[in-house]
């Protein structure tokens, strides 16, 4: 690839797809570096522009153009995607559903091996009611730590092996790297296996089950940070996202925005 080349595709002012790949333009690097070591972790954040509500990635990590990740979506619509994060169940996921259901709002439940085996009245109830229940490792280590191919995949056929057992069907081909830690090469054996690297545009401090923010605090927080495109992660055992959510997805809707699923990122 020409020196030319590469500026061009740096020097984007937005993201117009929701997946980046190596010929996709990239607006957050200032330059191109390529990565020494391969397997060196990085851990996933993204800056929120207060005064455009446009969303960067991680600058120190220009390989990102290289493989298939979605962060955010079409930064021009009034979108959402809703996520969760599944390790464990802590009794709140059939009230979630509920709410989901009452405000006719698609998600995408991230789950790990142990969750599906303990729960997989759930999982059945997640399909059949249209969202995506998505790949989330099954021992939810860092996938940078995995450098053995082998046992990469197993991370994830584990997971797959369960969901199909479970439901009969095949899993979406969406993948959340546990606690957002990744490398270079981790993103790439992900692609190699059809998945893509899912991350976010919106997260905040919600799975200390001891420690939980208030309701006025987690409101406060979900609806000043809402912005075009957003990937938002929450976490189900948050007895404060529980309570919330119904009146967090009614007064999104009311601003004009709409919630869709992962599946429309390709379509965008």
């Amino acid at each position: 690839m020409s020196m030319n080349l590469i500026a061009f595709l740096l020097s984007s002012v937005l993201i117009s797809n929701p997946l980046i790949s190596s010929m996709q333009s990239y607006s957050y690097c200032n330059e191109y570096n390529l990565v020494e070591d391969n397997t060196k972790e990085f851990n996933w954040y993204y800056q929120l522009d207060k005064n455009t509500k446009t969303v960067s990635p991680p600058k120190e990590c220009p390989f990102l153009t290289n493989h298939k990740i979605a962060f955010v979506g079409n930064n021009t619509k009034k979108e959402i995607f809703l996520t969760f994060d599944e390790g464990y169940e802590k009794g709140y996921t059939g009230k979630i559903l509920d709410i989901l259901k009452d405000n006719n709002v698609p998600a995408a439940f991230f789950v790990t091996r142990p969750y599906i085996e303990d729960n997989p009245d759930l999982i059945k109830r997640m399909e059949s009611e249209g969202h995506l229940v998505c790949n989330h490792s099954s021992h939810h280590p860092s996938m940078a730590k995995i450098t053995d191919k082998n046992k990469f995949e197993e991370e994830f056929k584990e997971v797959e092996e369960e969901y199909t057992r479970v439901t009969g069907k095949n899993m979406p081909k969406f993948f959340r790297p546990p606690m957002g830690k990744f490398s270079d090469l981790s993103l790439k054996y992900t692609e190699d296996l059809g998945y893509t690297s899912v991350f976010w545009s919106f997260a905040y401090k919600d799975w200390l089950i001891d420690n939980q923010p208030s309701k006025e605090e987690g409101k406060k927080k979900i609806l000043e940070k809402a912005h075009n495109g957003e990937i938002m992660l929450l976490h189900a055992v948050s007895s404060t996202n529980t309570s919330i959510l119904d009146e967090v997805l009614k007064e999104l809707k009311s601003t004009g925005y709409t919630f869709k699923s992962l599946n429309d990122l390709n379509k965008e």
